[in-house]
């Protein structure tokens, strides 16, 4: 098991595990349609932003990307598991060797537009709910989340 920056050739593979993992949270594959630019993983943002990707076996299983908000705070952009690897740790082995990357680089506070239900995963992992906006789904709130370092 392995973390390493991915390539810009994962694009597609890192797109299907994105969609896969909404679509665990019980999302219609009508829904994940129009959430298809936004669960797009493409060749230029691998290319302009920081993504890393867990490796087991040379099977890519999950990723996490961020972006750089200012010098101060950084946004965790994404972090998907494959669906039959959820709730075995791999999530949590991703967010830490995140914080463990930021933690050497000066930034002063973590942001993050959370899953709804991944929002107990993050409060655990020592995130808190600073906010929350309505989704295009009606009634579906996404928590805005921080952790200041």
């Amino acid at each position: 098991m392995k973390i390493e920056k991915a390539k810009i050739t994962d694009n597609e593979i890192l797109t299907s595990i994105t969609k896969k993992a909404k679509a665990y949270w019980g999302y219609s594959a009508e829904q994940i349609q129009k959430w298809d630019k936004k669960l797009t993983i493409s060749q230029d943002y691998i290319r302009n932003n920081s993504v890393f990707k867990l490796v087991d076996s040379d099977l890519i299983i999950g990723y996490y990307s961020y972006v750089l908000k200012d010098e101060k705070i950084i946004e965790l952009d994404n972090l998907f598991i494959l669906p039959e690897h959820i709730g075995r740790g791999f999530g949590k082995y991703l967010l830490l060797d995140f914080l463990n990357r930021i933690k050497k680089t000066g930034i002063e506070k973590i942001t993050l537009d959370s899953e709804p239900n991944a929002e107990n995963f993050y409060a655990k992992m020592g995130f808190v709910k600073i906010g929350e906006f309505e989704t295009s789904i009606k009634n579906r709130f996404m928590p805005i989340m921080e952790m200041k370092l």
